[in-house]
């Protein structure tokens, strides 16, 4: 039994890219580790907020690519001789990603009480009108 996709439709010409975002994020295996929000501020303006207790700026990377945003956590290892009763601080390595529509844009990060903001903006699509003009065939 062959498998109907989205891009298949007849009038949906070139829609391969977004059929394949789709495929990326399914796999892309978020274990929902950190939390996180996602808001919106407005018309086209974003905010992702990610809860990193205990991960200092340095310890967090963010990288866009492809229209994928990959936000990646890794502690540094530190082996001070203290012996834990409990520990129930995570302090695991974390890769989360978010697939970005077109047009949108990463506008700035930062960081506060434990919290990661990571704003971004949809930049107005510029309309484009062209005429196609009609040639004569060989016939």
């Amino acid at each position: 039994m062959t498998k109907a996709t989205f891009a298949a439709h007849p009038y949906l010409l070139g829609f391969e890219q977004p059929e394949r975002l789709m495929e990326r994020t399914a796999k892309s295996g978020n274990d929902g580790y950190p939390p996180y929000n996602i808001e919106s501020r407005g018309e086209g303006v974003y905010r992702i907020t990610l809860a990193v207790a205990g991960f200092s700026e340095a310890d967090l990377s963010i990288t866009l690519e492809n229209a994928q945003l990959m936000v990646r956590g890794k502690q540094a290892d530190e082996d001070d001789g203290r012996v834990f009763l409990h520990r129930g601080i995570a302090a695991r390595q974390f890769q989360r990603s978010f697939v970005l529509a077109e047009g949108v844009e990463v506008a700035g990060a930062s960081m506060e009480n434990g919290l990661l903001h990571i704003d971004l903006r949809r930049k107005a699509p510029e309309s484009v009108i062209r005429t196609i003009k009609i040639e004569k065939g060989d016939s």
